[in-house]
């Protein structure tokens, strides 16, 4: 027992130091979920073609969100190591490299997203049901996509500013940063949607709208803070130049293609799913939608748990610890482990409650109970396969993590769906159930990964600034 103890249990500074990164953001992803939750009931609220017509388009926006998530994950690794090691201006120089990167995704997506608009809609109206009811999906979803194209800036420029601050150990100010941003959304969403207080009721439009509204939100209040504090005095300035060492250039994107790659396919690979489960009828669109909402809000604390894993491991091996941070990441895991299987009992518990808070058809309510369901049984998996991703990310492993992030995907989940869907007719409850199931194979090899400790690594010692790039 006490050898258990000693590699999974840690001491009581260990989890003062855990909370103090993993509340702040659980804090500002709860809130976060739960107005998503309140604004996907709104929309919901307008009708089942509406609700699917904003669920295709996020999708979209979800592939781009993870672009630039994985687009910035590069300069991260370096900026919580820099950080570790005391390196002011290698720190600058990764928040530089971030805008960049910010901006060169964001200005493809736009792109993509207005010439390939209708064809990548329709990508997901493919499956049984009235087709007068996918032309009204279909309007829908451009509406929305229409004006949600306007925040992709403000949101981009945002997470890289929110990232730089939590790789420092500064969670609280993207908190409220976050929540801020939220609480405008889910206001101007009562206004715009429904029309109070004498604004127009401009229903799926009004939601694109007030999103928009609450990203420009977000970035003013992480910009003011960040250029106005004393403390963040890394970022005093630092638009004096946009130049960086070519050196650490080089270093980074070296790094960063395979996770933008990775995050990329990933996230086409989630879009590719859903695509594929809706070939089983229009109305998985709707369940899907309601079921990822709830799973979300207590996909929080795995995800709480993920960033510990990178700010605490990314900091001890900028610093050179190896050691500690493999002791930290077994312990991490364990943390996770065991707090989502209680969180995934409470989110079973409740799963046949969330589908009711929406107006869509009978059908589509049953379907997304039996999703939240699954997705709850699941969740401890979910759990050590997320604090895998960030240990092997920390330590640099970007081929690594691509094989084993995007490659699972690709290789096994979706030639799985895709063959159950095509070649059975196994309806879209077992389907699901067996196609999720698919994921105990990652939580293994992920295991594997982490205790063979391909991960262990300090990539700062000689990214030194050298002579900049013009």
């Amino acid at each position: 027992m006490s050898i258990f103890r000693r590699r999974f249990i840690g001491d009581k500074a260990f989890y003062k130091t855990v909370l103090g990164i993993m509340i702040p953001v659980i804090i500002q992803n709860s809130v976060t979920n739960f107005v998503n939750l309140l604004d996907n009931i709104m929309v919901g609220q307008l009708g089942t073609e509406q609700m699917s017509g904003v669920a295709i388009a996020n999708q979209l926006h979800f592939i781009f969100a993870l672009c630039i998530f994985g687009g910035l994950a590069g300069p991260g690794i370096f900026g919580a190591q820099f950080y570790g090691a005391k390196d002011t201006e290698g720190l600058r120089n990764t928040f530089r490299i971030k805008i960049w990167f910010s901006v060169i995704i964001t200005a493809i997506a736009l792109i993509v997203f207005t010439v390939f608009q209708t064809p990548l809609v329709h990508l997901f109206l493919q499956g049984d049901g009235d087709a007068s009811q996918a032309a009204l999906m279909l309007d829908y979803a451009h509406e929305y996509i229409q004006y949600m194209l306007l925040g992709h800036i403000p949101f981009a420029i945002a997470m890289s500013y929110g990232s730089t601050f939590r790789e420092t150990g500064e969670t609280m100010l993207p908190m409220k940063a976050g929540i801020l941003a939220v609480l405008t959304n889910l206001l101007f969403n009562w206004l715009l949607i429904f029309g109070n207080l004498g604004f127009p009721a401009w229903g799926v439009k009004g939601a694109a709208i007030a999103t928009v509204i609450s990203r420009f939100v977000e970035l003013g209040g992480l910009v003011f803070a960040a250029h106005r504090q004393e403390r963040f005095s890394f970022f005093h300035h630092i638009y004096k130049t946009m130049k960086v060492p070519f050196n650490l250039l080089k270093k980074v994107v070296g790094k960063s293609m395979p996770l933008l790659v990775n995050e990329f396919l990933w996230s086409l690979g989630m879009a590719a799913l859903t695509q594929a489960y809706s070939m089983r009828g229009l109305l998985v669109l709707s369940a899907l939608n309601i079921a990822s909402t709830a799973s979300n809000l207590f996909n929080v604390f795995f995800l709480g748990v993920g960033n510990a894993v990178a700010v605490l491991v990314g900091h001890s091996l900028g610093a050179g610890k190896l050691q500690k941070a493999r002791a930290d990441v077994w312990k991490l895991m364990f943390l996770a482990f065991t707090l989502c299987i209680v969180v995934g009992a409470v989110l079973a518990a409740f799963s046949g409650l969330f589908p009711q808070l929406y107006n869509v058809d009978l059908s589509a309510k049953e379907m997304a109970a039996f999703f939240i369901l699954v997705s709850a049984i699941m969740m401890p998996i979910h759990a050590v396969t997320h604090s895998s991703y960030f240990t092997l990310r920390s330590g640099g492993s970007s081929l690594i993590t691509f094989l084993f992030d995007s490659a699972f995907t690709w290789l096994l989940l979706i030639p799985v769906t895709q063959a159950l869907v095509h070649w059975t007719s196994l309806p879209i409850k077992p389907l699901y159930a067996l196609t999720q199931g698919t994921n105990l194979v990652k939580f293994i090899v992920g295991v594997l990964l982490v205790k063979s400790g391909v991960w262990q690594r300090n990539i700062v010692e000689d990214a030194a600034a050298a002579p900049a790039l013009d």
